[in-house]
């Protein structure tokens, strides 16, 4: 029997991954070595290790890792891996995308409810025993415009088609999907100018930053929302801020910041009309358990030389 692979699970919750790996019928395959977060790989581990699972990895580790040829990472946004010196090209880097789909498109619809009905406002008047008439919106045949049209966008799509919206989106490959009129990115401003309510699900490339700034921002309705729940990049700011405080569109909800957590010194936090969301969009009590699925089909698809799930492409950036 050859020796088994050596795999070091680098995270503070190895528990789901480890019990994965029993169920699967991998532990006899598997050297599995676990290390929390805030430790370092020792010089035997960077030696030996020949698969990683891990948020990321800080600069410096990878050239010392000889034995390495994948890395899982523990978040679909990839990012912070293709933005290292020194990734090597023949690193088979996976990504978590797709583990995200049990909770961060009902955190979604929450945030686009938290717009359309005054439940925050009669809570407060409630505080100072207020007696206060609130007007609710309707969410039929209100516009929501989704720019990235992935498996968490086509979820939106499908229960907001429950609240009777019309979707509208771009996705890199415009093949139809029910109840949605599909365009390719470069139609992009055709969301923009559409849309009620305008959902960022773009991945951090060249081509995404600072998607969003004066000019589409300009572009939007005056009564329209934006809502980020894909990468902070993709909005310049000063420029979000600006379009908010004058009242050229209604306001925002931003789940996702370039840098988190989000400086106190921050205008967003005092901005009137933006709603700072602590980045919770695809976090669930079980969220370990469902990368441990996508990363256990991987662990058996490695092990038998067979294609990986998930695979980054690093030309486009995800």
């Amino acid at each position: 029997m050859p020796n088994p692979t050596r795999l070091l699970i680098w995270h503070d919750n190895p528990g789901p991954y480890l019990e994965a790996i029993t169920a699967a019928g991998l532990a006899s395959r598997l050297a599995v070595e676990c290390l929390p977060r805030q430790e370092r790989p020792n010089e035997a581990q960077l030696a030996g290790t020949e698969a990683l699972l891990a948020w990321g990895m800080p600069a410096g580790l990878l050239p010392r890792m000889p034995k390495l040829r994948w890395a899982q990472s523990l978040t679909a946004g990839v990012e912070g891996w293709l933005a290292l010196p020194d990734l090597p090209p023949g690193l088979v880097l996976t990504c978590a995308r797709g583990t995200h789909g049990e909770s961060m498109p009902e955190n979604i619809l929450g945030a686009i409810l938290h717009i359309a009905k005054p439940y925050a406002a009669i809570a407060e008047a409630q505080k100072q025993r207020r007696w206060s008439r609130q007007v609710a919106m309707p969410l039929g045949g209100k516009v929501l415009g989704i720019l990235g049209l992935g498996a968490i966008g086509q979820e939106v799509a499908r229960l907001a088609g429950a609240f009777r919206m019309q979707v509208i989106g771009t996705r890199r490959n415009p093949t139809p999907l029910p109840g949605v009129e599909v365009l390719p990115p470069e139609a992009a401003d055709r969301v923009v100018e559409a849309a009620d309510f305008l959902l960022l699900l773009l991945p951090a490339t060249p081509e995404t930053e600072e998607f969003i700034r004066a000019e589409r921002l300009a572009r939007m309705k005056p009564g329209a929302w934006l809502l980020n729940f894909g990468r902070g990049s993709a909005i310049r700011d000063a420029d979000l801020i600006a379009a908010v405080t004058e009242k050229r569109i209604a306001g925002a909800v931003l789940d996702v910041f370039r840098e988190e957590p989000l400086p106190e010194s921050h205008p967003f936090w005092t901005t009137p009309g933006i709603l700072v969301v602590p980045h919770m969009g695809g976090l669930h009590p079980e969220r370990d358990r469902a990368v441990a699925r996508l990363f256990i089909e991987n662990c058996a698809r490695f092990l038998e030389d067979r294609p990986l799930l998930q695979v980054v492409d690093r030309a486009v950036g995800y």
